[in-house]
Order: C-alpha cells, then sequence, then structure tokens
C-alpha cells in the first residue's frame, strides 16, 4: 500500500523505510515517463496547448487521482479521456478540451482497430436499389468545437458546431472528412435501417427536410453515396 500510494504522489507521501531511493527513483520514473509518453503521443494537439507545467502537473494529477479499470496499457488513453471530463474546469481558456482530446482518441481507436474493410463491388447501374452500411472503421462525429481545425495558432472560444467522420482507408491511413448534417443523418439511418435501400432512406430525408425538389435532392446524395463508399466510409450489402 505504501509503495504504490508513494509512486502514484511521490511529493505527498513519504518513501517506504524498507526501500532504497535508488531503486524507488527508478520505480517512480519509470511509471511516470510511461505514462507521460502515451498520453502525449495519443494527444499530441493537446499537449502542444499546454504548457509544461499544466501538462506535467495534469498527468501526475492523472496518476494519483485516477483508477484505472483496465490493466492494457493501449487503454490508458481512453481512462484519460476520463478524467480529462472530469479536470477540464482548471483550463477554461480552452472550452473545447474534452472535444479535443476525445477527437484525437477517435483516431487511435480506428488506427489500432482490428476490424477489417469489407470487400465489395459497387454496382454503377442503379445504387438506389441497393443497400448500405456504414464501415466498421468509420465513425461519424458531432462536435460544438471545430476540433479538426485547433492548433496553437486557432484557439476558438465560441462554439462552431461541425460534423465530421473520420474513418480508416483501404490503406489503412485514418483521415477525415467535414460533412454536412444530411451526411450525417443518412448514416444513421444506415445503422439504424439495414436492409433499407438508398431510396427508401432518401425519401426519408427528403421529408424530414421538406425538400422542395426531391428528385434533385436523390441525384446529388447519389453522387455522395458513390464518393462515400470509394472512400470506404460505406459499402452496399451484398
Amino acid at each position: 500500500m505504501d509503495f504504490a500510494r508513494y509512486l502514484r504522489a511521490p511529493d505527498e507521501y513519504p518513501m517506504p523505510a524498507a526501500m532504497e531511493a535508488r531503486r524507488m527513483k527508478i520505480y517512480r520514473d519509470l511509471i511516470y515517463n510511461n505514462i507521460e509518453n502515451l498520453v502525449a503521443g495519443v494527444f499530441p494537439v493537446l499537449r502542444s496547448l499546454l504548457n509544461d507545467e499544466q501538462w506535467h502537473g495534469l498527468v501526475r494529477q492523472f496518476i494519483q487521482h485516477h483508477r484505472c479499470q483496465t490493466p492494457y496499457f493501449l487503454e490508458i488513453s481512453e481512462e484519460f479521456l476520463q478524467f480529462l471530463a472530469q479536470s477540464a474546469h482548471l483550463f477554461p481558456e480552452l472550452p473545447f478540451i474534452c472535444e479535443l482530446a476525445h477527437y484525437e482518441w477517435v483516431e487511435l481507436a480506428l488506427d489500432i482497430s482490428e476490424a477489417q474493410l469489407p470487400e465489395y463491388k459497387l454496382a454503377t447501374n442503379d445504387i438506389f436499389a441497393a443497400s448500405f452500411c456504414v464501415s466498421p472503421l468509420a465513425i461519424a462525429l458531432h462536435y460544438q468545437y471545430p476540433v479538426h481545425k485547433i492548433s496553437p495558432r486557432f484557439k476558438p472560444i465560441l462554439p462552431e458546431p461541425v460534423d465530421l467522420v473520420v474513418y480508416r482507408n483501404s490503406s489503412d491511413k485514418v483521415c477525415f472528412m467535414a460533412v454536412n448534417p444530411m451526411t450525417l443523418r443518412l448514416l444513421y439511418l444506415m445503422q439504424v435501417n439495414q436492409g433499407s435501400s438508398l431510396s427508401e432512406l432518401l425519401t426519408i430525408i427528403a421529408g424530414e427536410l421538406c425538400h422542395p425538389h426531391p428528385e434533385q435532392f436523390t441525384s446529388d446524395a447519389g453522387s455522395l453515396v458513390k464518393e462515400l463508399c470509394e472512400l470506404g466510409v460505406v459499402h452496399p450489402v451484398v
């Protein structure tokens, strides 16, 4: 108990008397450096927004106060997300900090995912009669801040809502694309109405929008779906 408590917070608790100081320093530095290197690698933009004092203080708070529920090292980044949600108030000048961290974590999740892109062939004769599924390596996201643009030179203070699709393509590269709410709605309907044809899904959306020109809307949406197929975001059900 004393051993673990000291490693978590060496500045607050005494070193166990039975342990050699040199050995304890090795353990202490090993734990901190491994965790710090991991989270810095997963959240590089977040790291770039904080000075050294802020960043190392945040990591030390995480080690000291958060009780991880997983023994897997790669899942520590997800635990860090949970911790950050409780600590965001420490950075009022960065109101987007939780959304930014989530966006960076999604990129990691897709990068290490063991899911595979299904093999498919898109029929060009009548895609509107086909049914489509969202790739297991694509995630549709809605944020209040434009997290894909944030950098040390751009730190939005006021919300600027954005819809994004983050995906891993056939070259195993994680990419993103900014989309409109209609695209996000279409991807959602593909997930919850599996088996429905593209035409049926577009009819639903056109009705929701009270679109004045549903035929033009359907044609434009067809071009969008072809593009999403080429990117690997969706694929036809065969």
